[in-house]
């Protein structure tokens, strides 16, 4: 006779023989319970909507309540009164555009090419006071980079147009540009009276096409552009333009630029008379800082054209606007320093009165206890960051129009990324100071080196400049902050792009990369510690 005996069972409670699943709702449980932390939580989700509303509230357009200056525009160099923000055009796709050039206009019905060669390009740039209007009247010769010239085809003459151009510019080359974002170099090169360059502009239905030639027999073809929806008589023509200069200051002088055009022809045959000649986006009103609204005469069988302004993306510097995360920032420090408090504190305490040993007791894999404290607190801190931003967000941009501000426009689709975006800042930098409690183990240790760490390089960033300035933002967790880059950058345009401006280093995605590599540091070097010491 056999018999035979089941060894004991452990009771089905037995914490040892637990899943992760238990472990998480055991720390979530730890967390909403503690009612200090709780109300951390919330104060950093109040706190950054409030400190929103007083930043946007406090960042009103203008300095004084009079009118500016005679002749000066609402952003002219050195003027600080404002009768409400300057006209900024908005191009095809929503974008925030400049659109200010001189313009000889020569309909067009149907297909047709129109073939131009130009022989001199040079400018003026403004050295004037900043304390009066930009005139002719203090300049010095000199010809900005991203000077254009060129031929041109648009719809429409109203600011912010769809458009193609084949053009000579100031220290680029030749290029094809259209729609103000797309780009594509031709011939490089000066333009000189020994080395004159030869420009084409054809168009095929909605389809137009860029030339260029060295000698005007042989063609190069750089791009194309398709303008759905070209109208069938649209508006084809030589233009010049010239955009402001930040050689002198981060205010930027506005510069003009002289162009001569020679042996124009309209599908083979010449252009014998000046057209319609218009001076398009150059009012008191417009953004744009111009030399003048330009001129346009024919001496001789040539065209000559001065023109000021530029086709192509608006920058920060010269709007002197806001976007929509412009009032954000300062309330996401004061939340990201209420959850590095609360974050570090879900750990030290149990350190300080001793429960750890009791934590370690019930779950062993000392692991789990760590990877679950930080999916808890990561979790509800991309709640709290993604609520504050989702509120903030829309409230800022209300409170700076309401003001008076010009906020730059912004996609549905960029807004979600910067709500979020504030979400997972927030948790990443929770999970991070969590894993520097764990590895300090006392509170105040941990909360002052999170603080330093996570949130004063953003703090430096805004009073350093230059180069320090970039790398703080491409190196430190301060990158994180990238996430609320809203403004393009734009090789086509020479402008300071600093983070007071509102542009960022890295793609508000990569910021956040570079804030996870140290998140995941700091969590490894805990976890190694903690499978190595005493509890």
């Amino acid at each position: 006779m056999t018999s035979s005996t089941s060894p004991p069972s452990r009771p089905t409670n037995d914490p040892r023989r637990e899943g992760f699943g238990s472990v998480l709702r055991s720390e979530w449980t730890k967390l909403r319970t503690v009612r200090g932390w709780v109300i951390g939580l919330v104060a950093a989700a109040v706190l950054c909507v409030a400190f929103t509303f007083v930043v946007g509230h406090g960042n009103q357009e203008g300095g004084c309540t009079g009118p500016p200056p005679p002749g000066s525009g609402p952003n002219s160099p050195g003027t600080n009164c404002y009768t409400g923000h300057p006209f900024v055009p908005t191009g095809p796709n929503g974008e925030a555009v400049a659109d200010s050039y001189r313009l000889v206009e020569q309909p067009l019905s149907g297909n047709g090419t129109l073939t131009a060669q130009v022989t001199s390009l040079t400018g003026l740039i403004w050295t004037g006071p900043a304390n009066i209007a930009p005139s002719l009247a203090h300049t010095k010769p000199g010809l900005a980079a991203w000077a254009k010239a060129g031929i041109l085809v648009t719809p429409s003459t109203h600011q912010g147009s769809p458009y193609a151009a084949i053009m000579a510019t100031g220290s680029h080359g030749i290029r094809w540009q259209y729609n103000y974002t797309h780009d594509r170099p031709g011939l490089p090169g000066a333009i000189t009276n020994s080395a004159p360059r030869w420009l084409r502009l054809t168009r095929t239905g909605d389809t137009l096409t860029g030339y260029d030639s060295a000698n005007g027999r042989t063609w190069h073809e750089i791009g194309t552009a398709n303008l759905a929806g070209l109208p069938a008589s649209v508006i084809l023509g030589l233009f010049v333009t010239s955009p402001v200069s930040f050689q002198r200051s981060s205010s930027g002088a506005p510069t003009q630029a002289t162009a001569t055009f020679d042996h124009v022809t309209l599908n083979g045959r010449a252009v014998s008379d000046v057209r319609q000649s218009h001076s398009i986006g150059t009012g008191s009103q417009d953004y744009y800082p111009t030399l003048g609204t330009g001129s346009a005469h024919r001496p001789g069988n040539t065209f000559v054209l001065s023109g000021s302004g530029d086709i192509a993306l608006a920058v920060n510097p010269l709007a002197g606007g806001d976007t929509a995360s412009s009032s954000l920032w300062f309330g996401l420090i004061a939340a990201l320093i209420v959850t590095i408090v609360v974050a570090t504190m879900f750990i030290t305490v149990e350190y300080r009165r001793g429960l750890i040993r009791t934590t370690f007791t019930a779950t062993p894999q000392r692991t789990s206890v760590l990877v679950a404290k930080a999916a808890v607190i990561g979790v509800v801190a991309f709640v709290v960051g993604a609520l504050a931003a989702a509120v903030g967000v829309p409230l800022g941009m209300h409170v700076l129009n309401g003001n008076g501000n010009y906020v730059f426009p912004t996609t549905t689709l960029t807004e979600v990324r910067i709500i979020a975006g504030s979400g997972v800042l927030l948790a990443l930098t929770a999970v991070a100071v969590l894993a520097l409690g764990a590895i300090l183990r006392k509170s105040a240790s941990a909360i002052t080196t999170g603080v330093l760490v996570f949130a004063l390089p953003y703090l430096l960033g805004q009073l350093l400049s230059g180069s320090a300035q970039e790398w703080l933002f491409r190196v430190t967790p301060a990158a994180g902050f990238d996430v609320l880059g809203v403004l393009p950058h734009s090789a086509q345009v020479d402008y300071p792009s600093t983070i007071a401006n509102g542009y960022y280093p890295l793609a508000p995605w990569a910021g956040l990369v570079v804030l996870c590599a140290y998140a995941a540091l700091a969590l490894g070097t805990a976890t190694f510690l903690l499978r190595r010491r005493d509890a």
